[in-house]
Order: structure tokens, then sequence, then C-alpha cells
């Protein structure tokens, strides 16, 4: 009988632990929590610690507090210039009203969904109003703010504030980029064409410049090696004429040295001559008569003493 009443006690006790434990939860730091008593919200809590609610009867929903991302797809976007653009962007948000959230998404995935089609149209809009040179360069900055305000306005509905919206990445389409790489890479190439076909014509204008002076240094140094050369060869015939004139029997003598130093070199071309030819006259005779002394006068005889 003891240990009947025993067992149902532990049974009992088993029991009043399960429930207990069960109408105890924590929030944590980075959560914050909706209690529901049969379907509907009775409480919201934001601060982390332990918690009672009804066993059996009260439900507790846990949504996250930190700041959340959502990836956008890709997606093509039309330029107020008629310019086709692939963009990039992604957002940053926070649940701010539990209950809002809870009675219009749901979950985090439900959330992300609705927020992808409204970050979508807020693109479009604002893009759409927009230049391809705003978009990529100008003013991005502001264009993406904003973005974020209109999104905001929108998923204040959902219980949701977004902290920021940010274009990653905004270029034409692929087939786009590569039309105008080709047409820049064109450009570029007849441009370049244009810069060598200048430096050729520079170049030819400079060869044939420096062709015409070369001509005109070499006609000038040839006119005057030719006038050296005329005033070295009336300068020699002058010096001849003198030397030949001071004493024609010298001037002789020594031209018939140069001819014979001419005439007869070894191994060369051989002459047959006469020995007495006028040629060898100064071999046959090598001196000319010299004039004879005047004689000299007597000595007078010494005087004798």
């Amino acid at each position: 009988m003891k240990s009947a009443f025993g067992l149902v006690l532990a049974i009992v006790a088993a029991v009043l632990l399960i429930i207990l434990y069960s109408a105890l939860f924590s929030v944590y730091q980075t959560q914050q929590a909706l209690v529901l008593r049969f379907g509907e919200p009775i409480r919201i809590i934001t601060q982390p610690g332990l918690n009672a609610k009804v066993p059996l009867v009260d439900s507790v929903i846990f949504l996250d507090k930190r700041i959340l991302d959502l990836e956008n797809p890709s997606q093509e976007v039309i330029a107020s210039d008629q310019k086709r653009l692939v963009v990039d962007a992604f957002a940053r948000y926070s649940i701010v009203d539990p209950l809002r959230f809870y009675q219009a998404v749901g979950t985090i995935e439900g959330a992300n969904s609705r927020l992808a089609t409204v970050l979508n149209s807020a693109l479009r809009r604002v893009l759409g109003e927009s230049t391809f040179i705003e978009v990529v360069r100008d003013q991005r900055e502001a264009l993406m703010g904003r973005i974020r305000d209109q999104v905001n306005r929108e998923a204040a509905n959902f219980g949701i504030r977004v902290l920021d919206v940010r274009i990653r990445r905004a270029d034409l389409p692929e087939a786009n980029s590569q039309a105008v790489f080709q047409r820049m890479q064109t450009e570029r190439q007849r441009e370049a064409a244009e810069i060598r076909a200048q430096g050729a014509q520079a170049s030819q204008t400079i060869r044939a410049r420096a062709d015409r002076e070369s001509t005109v240094i070499v006609a000038e140094a040839t006119s005057a090696a030719d006038r050296l050369r005329g005033e070295g060869d009336a300068e020699r015939s002058r010096i001849f004429a003198e030397a030949y004139s001071k004493d024609k029997d010298f001037f002789d003598f020594f031209r018939s040295l140069q001819a014979y130093e001419q005439a007869l070199k070894k191994e060369d071309t051989r002459m047959l001559l006469s020995p007495n030819s006028e040629f060898f006259r100064f071999l046959n005779n090598p001196g000319r008569p010299s004039a004879q002394a005047p004689a000299a006068a007597p000595v007078a005889p010494a005087q004798p003493n």
C-alpha cells in the first residue's frame, strides 16, 4: 500500500515538474518573444530573461532581434535615358514591432519574400527616374537613400524598419557591355592608327629634311674640297715654277730622280731603253761640270829683318 502511494506521489511530482518546466521559458539577448493564447497574441517580451506562461494554453513565438539580411537577386532596370542596367542590391533590416510582424508576414522567410517585392518596386521607380551616369557615378549615394526611404514606408506595415539599402553593382547587360567594349576597342584602334600615321608622316618629314641637309652639306664640302684642291694645285704649280726659275738644272735633276723612282721599281714593268738615252742622262753623267774657280792671288815674299 505504501509502495503504491509512493508511486502515485512520484507520478504527481513528475507531472508537476513537467507543468512547471513548460510554464517557464527564457528569452535570450538576440531574441524577442510573442506570447499567444489559443493563437491570439497577449504579450510581447523584448527584454532578455526568464518568463512564465500558462502551460498547455499559451505558446511562445521567438523572433530575431538582430539586424537581418535581404539579398536581392540581380534584375534589369531601364534608366530614364533608356539604357538597360543590371542592378544587384541588398538591404539590412530589423523587426521593431513583433506583433505586427507576426500578423503581417509571420516568419523571417515570409518577411524576406514580401520585402524583396517592395525593394524591387522601389529600385525600378527610383532608378527609372535617373540617368545611367547618375546611377553609376554621380548620384549613387542619394539614390540609395531614396530607395531606402521608399522601402521603409511600406515595410512599416510589416513591423520592419529598413536600416540600409545598398546597390552592390549597377552595370550594363552582358551583351551591351560587349558592344560597348567593342566600340571602345575600335575607337582606340582608330586613334592608334591615326597616331601611327601622324608619326610616320613626321618621320618622313624629318628623314626628308635630314637627306636634304645631308645633300647640301656634302655638296658644300665637295665644293670646298675642290676649291682647296684647286688652290693647292695652283700653289704647287707656283712653287714648281718658282723653283724652276731659280735653278733649272737642279729642277731637271730633281724631276729626273722622281721619274727614275717611279719607272725603276722592283718587279714592275720592264722597259728596254738605250743607255745613251736622254732619259738616263743623269745616270751616265751624275754631275754637271762645275765652273772653274778663279786663280789665287800671288803671295808676297817675306821681307828679311
